[in-house]
């Protein structure tokens, strides 16, 4: 899973180092979903708005842009990046959501098999704009789903809507994409944390992506360019050619290692298992528009909606 080391942006921030040091940070392996967003006075706010700060610096001297695609919509958390999203079929008196990785939850990974579903949620998320600047503090008012299994995917109900954020900020939500992707499609990671964006290409499918205890099917690899690291976590990948997101960014090899955490393997449908250092991975996003209707309601048990149940 790609994390970051708060701490240790944070002592950045202090000794003033610069980005290729930042760079060259290696993600935690209890990084994410450790740090809870409270109330705007809180530390855990107070240390996002640090962390913020000196991503923002680092990302002026290192950060790559990709043509049509900017940072607008997309959010970062206290451990993660995220987007804003909408459905094909959204109005824009929906409330918003949310998307980022279910091992960016502020409570921890979920096991194995576990599922959470409607549940309460305070989250916050700092919304930016197109040139990455943070313009405000989203607040969520659940937790719709979660998981990370099968797929490594959160989304949170926002206690607004996409009306109000485009009236108030001049933002409009990414779009969820409701067909399958192919290989050799030019995409964009967009990570709302570190204000950059990563282009590239899909290479393939991995079949089945085990890491750990968790396994996740179908997904995305990138071609060696998109070459994401610690607090990409939950970023949008987008269509680079269509503007509309096809799979949130989870994970890469870092070390060669075989299926550990921080180290996923692929494995085929024959069991073989392939080890691809350097390589990240996104898990695909198509799956969900079947699972929400009328007013952004999730609806696990509609026609078509093949996400893991509780």
């Amino acid at each position: 899973m790609r994390k970051p080391l708060v701490v240790a942006l944070c002592a950045l921030a202090l000794a003033g180092a610069g980005a290729t040091d930042a760079a060259a940070v290696a993600p935690s392996p209890t990084g994410a979903g450790t740090t809870a967003e409270a109330g705007p006075t809180t530390l855990a706010d107070t240390v996002d708005g640090a962390v913020g700060t000196v991503a923002d610096t680092l990302s002026a001297l290192t950060a790559p842009r990709a043509g049509a695609v900017d940072f607008a919509g997309t959010v970062s958390l206290s451990n993660c990046s995220g987007s804003v999203v909408r459905m094909p079929d959204s109005e824009d008196d929906d409330p918003a959501l949310v998307l980022t990785n279910g091992h960016c939850l502020e409570s921890g990974f979920p096991a194995p098999g576990e599922v959470q579903a409607d549940r309460a949620s305070s989250r916050a998320f700092g919304l930016l704009n197109s040139a990455g600047s943070r313009v405000a503090t989203l607040r969520a008012d659940r937790l719709l789903y979660a998981t990370m299994t099968d797929t490594d995917a959160a989304i949170y109900r926002l206690g607004t809507t996409y009306a109000r954020i485009k009236s108030a900020y001049g933002i409009d939500a990414l779009t969820l994409g409701d067909t399958r992707p192919a290989a050799g499609t030019a995409i964009s990671v967009v990570s709302g944390y570190w204000k950059r964006i990563y282009s590239c290409s899909i290479d393939g499918f991995a079949y089945r992506v085990k890491e750990g205890d968790w396994t996740w099917k179908d997904s995305v690899r990138y071609t060696p360019a998109c070459d994401t690291v610690g607090g990409t976590s939950g970023s949008p990948v987008v269509d680079s050619a269509t503007g509309t997101v096809v799979a949130v960014n989870n994970t890469g090899n870092n070390d060669g290692e075989r299926c550990t955490v921080d180290n996923p393997c692929e494995v085929d449908e024959n069991g073989e298992v392939t080890v691809r250092r350097g390589i990240n991975y996104a898990q695909q996003t198509y799956l969900f528009p079947a699972c929400f209707g009328l007013d952004n309601k999730l609806d696990l048990d509609a026609g078509g909606c093949a996400l893991p149940k509780p």
